[in-house]
C-alpha cells in the first residue's frame, strides 16, 4: 500500500475535526494524488486501524463517516485539559433522548406517557440545539404534534454507526429485580 495515500488519509482525518465519508476522502485525495479506487482507500483505512492498534488513538467509523479519536480508556487523562462550561446532561434529558432513540419517531406526548411526567420545552429545545434530534414529521391527529427522531450527530456523539447498535433494553423482570435490590 502506498504510504502517501495512508499518510494523506491520516492527515485529512486528523485535520478535519469531524467525521469524513469515504466519498469525501476520495474527492479530497484525488485533488493531489489523481484517480483512486475506493478499495485502495479502504485498504489504507485498514492500515491506519492497524497502526493505531497499540496506541491511545483509534480510527472509528460513526454514522457520518470515519474519524480519529482518543480511545475511551484514555479519556480521563484529557478531562483536566478542558474546563467544560457547557450544560451538563440532566437525568431528564438523558431519559428523553433515550426514549426518542429507542421508540422513534415519537411525539412529546408519547415521551410524557412513557416517562410519566411532563417534558419541559427547555429539554426538547436543548436536544434540538445539540442537534441530537430533529422534527421528522407530524402525526396526523388533531393538533398535528411533531414527531422527533435522532440525527447522525447523535450517533456520532455516542460513537454509534447505526441506531441498532444501541444496547438492548433490559427486560421488565430485570428492572423489577434491580428495583427490589435497591429498596433493601
Amino acid at each position: 500500500m502506498n504510504n502517501k495515500i495512508i499518510n494523506s488519509i491520516e492527515a485529512l482525518l486528523f485535520g478535519a475535526g469531524r467525521p469524513l465519508r469515504l466519498s469525501e476522502i476520495k474527492g479530497l485525495l484525488e485533488i493531489d494524488l489523481g484517480e483512486l479506487e475506493l478499495s485502495s482507500i479502504k485498504i489504507a483505512l485498514n492500515s491506519l486501524e492497524e497502526r493505531y492498534q497499540s496506541s491511545s488513538i483509534e480510527l472509528k467509523e460513526v454514522a457520518s463517516g470515519y474519524r480519529l479519536q482518543v480511545k475511551q480508556e484514555f479519556s480521563n487523562c484529557l478531562s483536566s485539559l478542558w474546563n467544560d462550561k457547557s450544560q451538563k446532561i440532566s437525568k431528564s434529558l438523558m431519559e428523553t433522548i433515550s426514549i426518542i432513540a429507542y421508540k422513534q419517531p415519537v411525539t412529546r406526548g408519547d415521551i410524557e406517557e412513557i416517562r410519566g411526567v411532563n417534558v419541559s420545552t427547555q429539554t426538547v429545545r436543548n436536544l434540538l440545539e445539540r442537534d441530537w434530534v430533529k422534527v421528522s414529521g407530524y402525526r396526523d391527529v388533531p393538533g398535528r404534534p411533531a414527531l422527533y427522531s435522532t440525527t447522525p450527530n447523535f450517533l456520532n456523539d455516542f460513537n454509534l454507526k447505526k441506531i441498532n447498535e444501541l444496547p438492548d433494553l433490559p427486560e421488565t423482570e430485570e428492572i423489577d429485580e434491580e428495583f427490589k435490590l435497591q429498596a433493601i
